[in-house]
């Protein structure tokens, strides 16, 4: 791995060093003046300012960023995309909701254009939903994420129309939808708890 390090790294310092050189050379015109009026002298500021970008270079390709990492989007057997927004503070401990649990999550639900449509936040609204997990109280695609999570993580979920309200949509007689038929959704979903349902 040391080797293999090494010669990625020579490779990045000579492939900056062509870089940097082939852009001081963007300008021929300018360079050629300035090294009749001026000498090795440019030359040598040439070179050095050549071997500093280079190494600048170098220095920011070689650390490893995951500052700008996407996120891992995985995918439900049932078609769900989701990505993990935030794990609980104690991923090893976090409790896995089972079928027929009663669960409690915070939600915001968005129509594709980013426009909120839902949210347990809104306005007269408590601050979270509960319901039996696998029934039909909410739309199958909520049932789908929440049955992939732990308690104390948030999810980003892409839940396609099927999964969703499919080609009803949320609709009243006159024709307005506050979802159209059709219409894929995006939910950020918080679980909060999970129990057994009383018997």
């Amino acid at each position: 791995k040391y080797i293999d390090n090494r010669d990625y790294t020579m490779r990045t310092f000579f492939l900056a060093t062509i870089l940097a050189v082939a852009g001081q050379h963007m300008s021929a015109e300018a360079f050629s003046i300035s090294m009749k009026a001026e000498g090795p002298a440019t030359r040598r500021s040439f070179f050095s300012n050549a071997a500093a970008s280079a190494a600048a270079v170098v220095a920011v390709t070689s650390v490893p960023s995951t500052a700008n990492a996407a996120p891992e989007i995985y995918n439900t057997e049932k078609g769900v995309k989701y990505a993990i927004l935030k794990q609980p503070k104690d991923p090893k401990k976090a409790a896995y909701p089972q079928q027929n649990d009663i669960v409690a999550v915070e939600y915001t639900g968005y129509l594709v254009d980013g426009k909120i449509f839902d949210a347990t936040h809104g306005e007269g609204k408590g601050n979270a939903l509960l319901w039996q997990l696998g029934t039909g109280a909410v739309i199958p695609g909520l049932n789908d994420i929440v049955a992939q999570m732990v308690v104390g993580q948030k999810v980003q979920a892409i839940i396609p129309p099927a999964m969703a309200f499919g080609d009803k949509g949320i609709c009243i007689e006159g024709g307005d939808c506050l979802v159209k038929p059709g219409s894929t959704l995006v939910y950020d979903v918080l679980l909060k708890k999970t129990s057994i349902p009383p018997p």
